[in-house]
């Protein structure tokens, strides 16, 4: 042991998670992660908030929460207020609204509300893996309802409704992605959310609601959110993650004052950052429409480029829908295929990716599929990172035989010209 080791080890936690490894700075070719577009962060404007704010504000830095509601900064909740009015159709008062220190906080806060150990949740059958991971982590029961290319399945999901109630099981929330589900892409029309809304009535279930892509749209405007169709049953939150900066920790959470009161009493982080809140705030008040406007237009364009490379690197191997907004590409590979076979191969490239199941209710179920994140790669990073990912997935598998007319052969090797 060093001499400047930790003496107590043996005294952790026996339920913590594997050890973190050292960071050893991000991969070149980083499909694994939702980050943004790095040159569409309005840096010249926000650094011109900062410094107006803190001139104008710099001594309430001294109060928790800046002396003001700890529901957060009431700039930002007026933001917001106007936000969700205008793009998700819900009316809702400031007091109506609680910021929080990014969506993961909300997602913790919901579940201290309503979970209790062995408890049993219904998810999407793929779904957000943080959603997953915590549950796991607090010990609950979860289950997936199928997805199609309209989201969840309102038929499949009274199934399963029904199944539980019969074995006496009454599931604490249904967790969706309604709008840009995440990994799909897809939208959820107005007929099923009306059916969501009917079956969250008939089984006593509420909806927990998360619409942190909403903002990044690509062809077209959504139906209302669920928190807008029905108040009384929904949970609903949001993030400034996807739209500005995910660095800025900064989300919301919009809940009828019994939720949010609880959620106060749950949240004890002393106040969520406030000079993040009030630069969102006095950005956002001003520029909320041309900013995602432009950055859906931006990421728009690298999604095209990134299912290009997909259809030239792997061809007919690869399926995909389009998605209709946010920043990844759901795809599936060949059925029998595991796509964690080529993930070293694939990291010894610098390309990493996230294995479908990673993201899966039942890990099985996602095997052949992965998800692409495409925000931060430059337009070039993602067609050359693509080409090693189909060379990795080739050398592991044998597939693809194909790439950019070329018959594939093994890494290092030429690649025979396709003359057919």
């Amino acid at each position: 042991m060093s001499d400047t080791a930790f003496r107590f080890v043996s005294r952790f936690n026996a339920d913590l998670p594997p050890p973190a490894l050292r960071f050893n700075g991000l991969p070149r070719y980083n499909f694994g992660t939702g980050h943004n577009d790095p040159e569409m962060v309005p840096s010249e404007e926000l650094a011109s908030a900062v410094a107006g704010l803190l001139r104008d504000h710099g001594p309430a830095l001294a109060l928790y929460n800046l002396g003001q509601n700890p529901l957060g900064f009431e700039g930002l909740r007026e933001v917001v207020q106007t936000k969700v009015a205008r793009t998700r159709g819900i009316t809702t008062s400031t007091d109506g609204i609680l910021i929080t220190s990014g969506s993961l906080q909300g997602m913790d806060l919901v579940n201290q509300v309503l979970l209790q150990s062995g408890d049993t949740v219904i998810l999407e059958e793929f779904t957000y893996s943080a959603a997953i991971s915590k549950l796991k982590k607090l010990g609950m029961h979860y289950q997936g309802a199928p997805l199609d290319e309209g989201g969840i399945c309102i038929e499949s999901l009274a199934r399963l409704l029904a199944d539980l109630k019969g074995k006496g099981v009454a599931p604490k929330y249904i967790y969706t992605i309604p709008t840009v589900q995440n990994p799909t892409g897809s939208i959820m029309s107005l007929e099923r959310r009306q059916g969501l809304l009917a079956l969250s009535a008939e089984y006593g279930v509420p909806i927990y609601e998360d619409e942190c892509y909403a903002d990044v749209l690509f062809a077209q405007e959504a139906p209302p959110a669920l928190y807008a169709l029905d108040p009384t049953r929904v949970i609903h939150i949001g993030s400034f993650s996807k739209s500005l900066a995910p660095a800025l920790r900064v989300g919301y959470v919009l809940a009828d004052w019994a939720v949010l009161s609880r959620m106060l009493a749950c949240k004890t982080d002393g106040g969520t950052a406030a000079l993040d809140q009030m630069v969102i705030a006095e950005y956002f008040r001003l520029h909320f429409d041309a900013h995602v406007e432009r950055l859906s237009e931006v990421l728009k364009e690298k999604l095209d480029v990134l299912t290009e490379a997909v259809q030239e690197e792997f061809g007919t191997d690869a399926e995909f829908r389009l998605p209709q907004g946010g920043l990844f590409l759901w795809l599936k590979l060949p059925e029998g295929m595991d796509v964690r076979a080529f993930a070293a191969a694939a990291a010894a490239q610098d390309v990493v990716y996230n294995a479908g199941p990673e993201v899966a209710c039942e890990p099985d179920a996602g095997r052949s599929y992965m998800r692409l994140c495409f925000g931060a790669l430059s337009k070039a990073d993602i067609r050359e990172g693509v080409a090693r990912l189909a060379q990795a997935c080739f050398d592991t598998t044998g597939m693809p035989t194909r790439g950019r007319n070329n018959v594939r052969s093994q890494a290092g090797q030429p690649r025979s010209r396709d003359t057919r």
